[in-house]
């Protein structure tokens, strides 16, 4: 049966036949850099409504002709221009933060922000880390919690993909994945920063979970010393074939309870690009 589906993949333009691995479990969007994630049941086009305690909801137009534009504004490496929300949003996050702030949108017409050619040539991403996608596993999750002393909600690791029913960090190994008709390609191991150490309760950084993780997810360890040494990894970063041709995804969503088909994989951690 394997043989005869894997005939029937090639036949088809596949190669190799398609597993299921996983379910997407949750969705995430991040509206605002830095800010709070919104669990959606399936991914599209979301509210702009930004909301904080003690503070009124701050509405932002999607569309409108008078916003200027703001040079010098960074991520990394890449330096640009965006368009800047106006004195409204300025006032209110420079309100609720306690130090003078403005609100920027990506200018997609003037701007681009291509992603490392070393891993994917030929994307782009907008004001997302570095990928814009991130995917991680409930199995990967539990497993570090774990070790931990305390238990720490998905939401500090900030994915976009969260999937259940597979092995612990199985994404890892996956290279090429379907989700509803959707091509996606595991191109880097998400090398994490400081931000999971930030309590989202209290602003306060701690020590985990930078420090359990390098006891079993450093470079180190994953890649036997070989590379990316004194970080450690937890997630999968992907990129969506189809973004290349808007055409491709139009009216195309990915939803809480697709099946996740894995379609490439490699054999180890060890194998992977960070």
């Amino acid at each position: 049966m394997e043989k005869a589906t894997a005939l029937l993949g090639s036949l088809f333009g596949r190669g190799v036949a398609e597993q299921d691995a996983a379910k997407v479990k949750e969705l995430f969007v991040y509206p605002i850099k830095g800010c709070r994630g919104i669990s959606v049941p399936f991914a599209c086009v979301s509210p702009t409504a930004v909301k904080a305690p003690d503070m009124y909801p701050l509405q932002i137009p999607l569309f409108q002709d008078t916003f200027q534009r703001i040079d010098n504004i960074s991520v990394w490496e890449w330096c640009g221009s965006a368009f800047d929300q106006g004195e409204n949003a300025a006032n209110w996050f420079s309100t609720y933060l306690g130090k003078p702030s403005r609100l920027v949108r990506f200018d997609t017409e003037s701007e681009v922000r291509p992603i490392d050619e070393n891993y994917a040539r030929g994307y782009k991403t907008m004001f997302s880390d570095e990928y814009p996608f991130l995917m991680i596993s409930q199995s990967s999750l539990d497993t570090l919690n774990k070790h931990l002393t305390e238990s720490l909600p998905i939401n500090r690791f900030r994915p976009n993909i969260f999937v259940e029913g597979c092995e612990p960090f199985a994404e890892d190994l996956w290279q090429t994945l379907r989700i509803n008709g959707l091509t996606f390609h595991g191109v880097k191991l998400c090398a994490r920063c400081k931000v999971p150490t930030l309590n989202q309760e209290t602003g306060i950084a701690e020590k985990e979970p930078t420090e359990t993780l390098s006891k079993f997810r450093s470079g180190e360890i994953l890649f036997s010393g070989k590379k990316a040494r004194g970080k450690v990894f937890f997630g999968q970063n992907l990129i969506c074939e189809e973004s290349l041709n808007p055409k491709a995804c139009l009216g195309k969503v990915i939803r809480v309870g697709d099946m996740v088909h894995v379609v490439k994989k490699i054999n180890s951690s060890a194998e992977a690009a960070t």
